[in-house]
């Protein structure tokens, strides 16, 4: 993420794997060009994804950050799962930035202090003309929100309904994120990861991450008994 001044408000830090190289669009492949072009003259300002865990909004909020830090841009990542039960303080000035992405909206809907400060915060980028894009588990109508002036500003974007990967595009999708790790993982053994491992792509994805750290430790290729040695499945 960009380096901002002391006065503007700090998110969390990003997952360095966390762009848009290492997703597989799928059928999500008109929501990922809209992320894309968000910062451009020509993109959306405002972009509303929802989906079922384990589909990639998180991913996809931190990689349209990485995209913007990338092209000289100041961007923040608010996943409110995490920073839901602090006050919305961070909000203040975001219309400072050049992008906003608020993660776990669910979180917070029903609270009224946080519904009204995202109602300004809302408004306020909106006014200065700068991107916001919002990912929860669920549409703008069912989210829970309860601030009617709040419920309204969130169905005035372009909404994307984050599609599941189907076993096929699991499988390619674990591929890529091997490849991009510089590991050869091969067919057999990804189709075996995939089938003992947990169902969620973040959860198989921090598998990699494990198998990655101890085939360099232990200078072994990945093979299925390795595999099982190493995750303990």
């Amino acid at each position: 993420m960009s380096r901002l001044p002391a006065q503007l408000p700090l998110g969390v830090g990003l997952r360095d794997d966390a762009t848009f190289a290492n997703f597989l669009p799928a059928d999500n492949a008109s929501l990922v060009a809209h992320l894309k072009h968000q910062l451009t003259p020509q993109g959306e300002t405002y972009l509303y994804l929802w989906g079922q865990a384990g589909t990639g909004r998180s991913h996809l909020l931190q990689a349209a950050c990485h995209a913007a830090s990338d092209n000289d841009k100041r961007a923040l990542y608010l996943p409110l799962a995490d920073l839901g039960h602090f006050p919305p303080l961070m909000l203040e000035d975001i219309e400072r930035l050049d992008l906003v992405a608020i993660d776990d909206l669910e979180c917070v809907a029903g609270r009224k202090r946080w519904e009204e400060a995202l109602f300004h915060a809302f408004n306020r980028l909106r006014d200065a003309g700068k991107c916001l894009v919002i990912a929860a588990s669920a549409s703008p109508r069912q989210v829970g929100v309860q601030l009617p002036d709040l419920a309204s500003r969130l169905g005035w974007g372009v909404t994307y309904h984050v599609q599941p990967l189907d076993d096929g595009k699991r499988l390619e999708a674990l591929q890529l994120r091997a490849k991009a790790r510089g590991m050869q993982l091969p067919e057999d053994v990804a189709r075996y990861i995939l089938h003992r491992g947990p169902r969620e792509l973040a959860e198989l994805c921090r598998a990699m991450e494990v198998l990655d750290q101890a085939s360099l430790s232990a200078q072994r290729k990945l093979t299925i008994p390795f595999v099982k040695q190493s995750l303990g499945w």
